[in-house]
């Protein structure tokens, strides 16, 4: 397994020189970028991780962080910021949260973050045919690239901004889990599911909500249509991600 990052930073900055030496000690090959689009943009075989170094990027590259946060959606690398909390927010103002894998605050831990992309690389290596399909439900398209960001490292990840559409799509690829929204127009998620229920074909495919209402009389409202469980918006990445880990992971163990 190749492991190759780019790293995106001012090459004379020590941090940088720091971070290159880190990883490369933990068997990464780091090509390395000059905070300007240009210069991302003409290397060739760019790897599919990108690391943004934000040390002593200040409104002058404003160009780069909205480079990098239109080209994400054509390219599909996965990007990671790493600066102090003013850093950061700057980035932010120009590149879509939910377009930002992760966020580490300096002074980095170079040894953390090469534990936790060498988890990202060995999830890459699987074979796309064995990865599980996840079909997200939501109208609200922030969310729906958010969770396409997290959850594209281990899953192959669909979309579908309505019900209608959800619908649509199910009758024609199967997938192995539907995160369901609860609130949307013209066609709620409980309405959904019960569609999904009803159908033939789709009665035993497993949905979670994925959900802001949390309140007992939603819950109830579709017991009887059997969903798998209930995840909160406002869960943190990790506690959600590792709930829809564990979910697979008891239903493999179950099959076994």
């Amino acid at each position: 397994m190749e492991k190759s990052v780019l790293l995106i930073g001012k090459e004379k900055s020590f941090m940088v020189g720091a971070i290159v030496k880190g990883l490369e000690k933990e068997n990464f090959s780091v090509v390395c970028a000059s905070p300007l689009p240009q210069y991302v943009q003409q290397i060739e075989n760019k790897p599919r991780i990108y690391l943004l170094y934000l040390g002593d990027l200040t409104k002058d590259y404003v160009d780069l962080f909205k480079y990098l946060n239109e080209a994400i959606d054509s390219e599909r690398f996965m990007l990671y910021l790493i600066g102090n909390n003013e850093e950061l927010e700057l980035a932010q103002t120009y590149i879509a949260k939910e377009k930002v894998q992760e966020t580490y605050l300096r002074p980095l831990d170079v040894q953390l973050l090469a534990a936790q992309l060498d988890s990202v690389m060995e999830f890459s290596e699987v074979d796309e045919n064995l990865k599980k399909k996840i079909l997200i439900v939501d109208d609200d398209g922030a969310m729906l690239r958010m969770m396409r960001t997290w959850l594209s490292v281990k899953y192959h990840v669909y979309m579908a901004s309505s019900g209608k559409i959800a619908l649509s799509f199910l009758a024609q690829n199967p997938v192995d889990l539907v995160l369901l929204d609860y609130e949307m127009p013209v066609m709620n998620g409980p309405e959904v599911l019960k569609e999904i229920r009803e159908s033939e074909k789709l009665k035993h495919l497993p949905v979670i909500f994925l959900t802001a209402k949390d309140d007992k009389e939603s819950v109830m409202k579709v017991v009887r249509l059997k969903p798998e469980k209930y995840l909160l918006k406002s869960m943190p990445k990790e506690k959600l991600t590792t709930a829809i880990d564990d979910f697979f992971r008891s239903r493999s163990s179950q099959v076994t």
